[in-house]
C-alpha cells in the first residue's frame, strides 16, 4: 500500500507537473509532496524514505507536536503549527500541526488533519506561482500560514474597534463574554506566533543551516515578528477597552452605592421616629390627640427634610 498523497507537483522548465505516485520519476529539478500522516502507508513510506535522514524521519513520525527544527546535512526538518479546517469552515480555533522535510530537491509536508496553510499553498500554486526550490518552497508554506493568521488578525482587530466604538456610543456596550473570546484568540495565535519565530530564530543561527536557505529563513523570521507585533497592538488596545469597562461599571456601581447610602441617611430619622411611635410604653405623646398620626408622620418628614438639608450644606449631596 502506498503513502496518502493528498497533492504533489514536480517544478521544471514546463512548469508544474502533478504527481500521481511518490516513488514515480521525477519530472523536475524539484518535487513538493503533500502527504496525509493520519494514512498508514504513508508512515511506512516515511519510515523506509531513504533520502531522508534518520533524525528527519524521526521528526515527521514523532508523537511530539511543539513546534521546532533541527539540521542535517542539506535536509532541514520543522514542526509547524497552524489552524485546522474543515469541510465547510475554512477558519477554526484548533491548532494543527505542520511537519516538513525539505532537501534540495524535495519538499515534504505531512499533517494529521486538513490545515489551512495547504490550501493556501496549493490554490497560489494553481494559479502559477512556481516553487522551483527549498527556498521559494519554504518561502510559500510559511507565507501560507502568515496570510492566514494575518486575515485572522485582521478580523479580530475589526471586533475590537467596532466593540470599542459600541463603548464609546453607549448605545450598546460589548459584552465581557465577546471580549474573553477576543482575547482567547489573540493570546493562541500569539503561542503560535512565538514559537515559530523561535523556530527560525534558532534555523537563523544555526551554523548547519544551508546557505541558500539563510536569505528565506531570515525574511520569514522578520515577517512573523511584524504580525506578532500586530497581534501584540490588538491586545493592548483589547486590554485598553477592557479597563474602560471595568472603570464604567465600578463608577455605575460607586453611583448605586452613593444613591443608596444617601437614601439610607435620608430614611434614617424617619425610621428613629417611627421606632420610638411604635413603642408600646406609656406616656407616648399625641396618643389622646385625634390628629396624633398626622403629627407623628410630620416629625418624620421634618427629620428627613432636615437630613437632606444637612448633607447638602456639608456637600454631599453636590455630585
Amino acid at each position: 500500500m502506498g503513502p496518502g498523497l493528498i497533492w504533489g507537483l514536480d517544478f521544471g522548465a514546463q512548469g508544474a507537473v502533478p504527481v500521481q505516485q511518490c516513488d514515480s520519476p521525477q519530472a523536475g529539478p524539484f518535487r513538493w509532496l503533500h502527504l496525509n500522516l493520519a494514512d498508514q502507508g504513508t508512515r511506512r513510506w516515511i519510515e523506509e524514505a531513504a533520502m531522508l535522514p534518520p533524525t528527519v524521519r524521526e521528526l515527521l513520525l514523532s508523537a511530539e507536536s511543539h513546534q521546532r527544527a533541527l539540521v542535517d546535512g542539506d535536509t532541514v526538518g520543522c514542526v509547524l503549527h497552524d489552524f485546522e479546517r474543515d469541510f465547510d469552515v475554512t477558519d477554526t480555533a484548533r491548532v494543527g500541526t505542520m511537519r516538513l522535510a525539505l532537501t534540495p530537491s524535495l519538499m515534504l509536508t505531512t499533517r494529521l488533519h486538513p490545515l489551512r496553510s495547504a490550501d493556501i499553498a496549493r490554490n497560489r500554486l494553481s494559479r502559477g506561482v512556481a516553487a522551483t526550490g527549498p527556498a521559494q518552497a519554504l518561502d510559500l508554506l510559511v507565507s501560507a500560514i502568515t496570510e492566514n493568521i494575518a486575515d485572522i488578525s485582521r478580523k479580530l482587530s475589526a471586533d475590537v474597534q467596532e466593540a470599542e466604538d459600541a463603548f464609546l456610543d453607549g448605545h450598546h456596550p460589548p459584552a465581557p463574554r465577546d471580549l474573553i473570546a477576543i482575547r482567547r484568540r489573540l493570546a493562541q495565535i500569539h503561542r503560535l506566533l512565538s514559537g515559530m519565530r523561535v523556530v527560525f530564530h534558532r534555523l537563523e543561527q544555526d551554523e548547519d543551516l544551508p546557505e541558500p536557505l539563510l536569505p528565506t529563513v531570515e525574511k520569514l523570521a522578520q515577517s512573523l515578528q511584524s504580525i506578532d507585533a500586530d497581534i501584540l497592538s490588538v491586545q493592548g488596545q483589547l486590554r485598553l477597552l477592557r479597563e474602560d469597562l471595568d472603570d464604567q461599571a465600578a463608577q455605575r456601581t460607586n453611583q448605586n452605592l452613593y444613591m443608596l447610602s444617601i437614601v439610607t441617611a435620608l430614611m434614617l430619622p424617619a425610621t428613629l421616629v417611627t421606632g420610638i411611635f411604635g413603642m408600646n410604653t406609656g406616656g407616648l405623646p399625641f396618643i389622646d390627640t385625634p390628629h396624633g398620626t398626622l403629627v407623628a408622620t410630620g416629625i418624620a418628614a421634618t427629620a428627613a427634610g432636615a437630613t437632606y438639608w444637612l448633607l447638602r450644606w456639608m456637600g454631599f449631596m453636590r455630585r
